[in-house]
Order: C-alpha cells, then structure tokens, then sequence
C-alpha cells in the first residue's frame, strides 16, 4: 500500500502558525486536528499535531484496561475545556516524530498544554521510548 507522507522539511524545525490557523478538532488528551490552509490541494487542509514530550492516557478500544479508558476520557476532556475557553491560541510546531506525526504544543492564554496535562497527572512525560503502562497505578 502507498502512502503519502507530508513534506514536513518543508516546515521551518521551530514555527508558530499565523493567525489562519486554528484548532479545528480536539482527537484526544496529547493531539488536536489544526487547519493547514497552506498545504496544496488536493491535500486534505487539516492536520493532526501531537503534543510533543508527553503521552495520555488511551481511550475507548485502544486502552489496555478500564481504569486507562476512564482517564483517558478524561484527559481528553480537560483538553477539550482547556481549548474551548481559551481567549488566545498560539500553535507552536518543533518537528516530527519516528512516525512522522507533526509534534508541537498549543499555548492556551500563554500557557503550555503540555504542561497543564502534566499539572493535571493527565500525561506522562515520553519521548518515543517505551511509554508508561496507565493500568498499573
């Protein structure tokens, strides 16, 4: 099967986006869905932004357990409010990961997502190795 990977060396290693982007769609707690309006079409004008350095929880069939599809409902709905209140947005693009997702962090009223989730025991800190097991807490 082939597979069209975005050219993300075309994105400066560290940018913010303008104004014309925004959050379109909260995924879960760690990834929201970002407008791309300057991707070409036919391209879908959309993508998908991890937060780059923390890993939550899983939810619904993906979780391994119970206990880690609660929080990750969770999670997600702490990011959801977080985002929905928000007064100012800031996107903050770093790079890409192993799997070539686009990794950044979102500024909500100057303050990292990142860190919320953290605050929040929402996240674990991750960056690419074996991630936490939520079950075992």
């Amino acid at each position: 099967m082939n597979k069209l990977l975005i050219p993300f060396l075309l994105l400066p290693s560290f940018a913010c986006f303008s104004d014309e982007t925004k959050i379109v769609r909260v995924v879960d707690g760690d990834t929201v869905i970002i407008s791309a309006p300057f991707l070409p079409k036919p391209l879908k004008p959309t993508i998908p932004l991890r937060i780059d350095g923390v890993d939550t929880p899983e939810k619904g069939k993906r979780a391994h357990c119970k206990s880690e599809a609660v929080l990750g409902e969770e999670a997600s709905a702490f990011t959801k409010d977080l985002v929905s209140h928000a007064k100012t947005i800031d996107i903050i693009i770093k790079g890409e990961d192993k799997y070539f997702r686009l990794l950044g962090d979102v500024l909500l009223d100057g303050k990292s997502l990142k860190d919320s989730l953290l605050e929040k025991g929402f996240a674990h800190v991750y960056h690419g190795e074996k991630k936490q097991s939520w079950c075992e807490q």
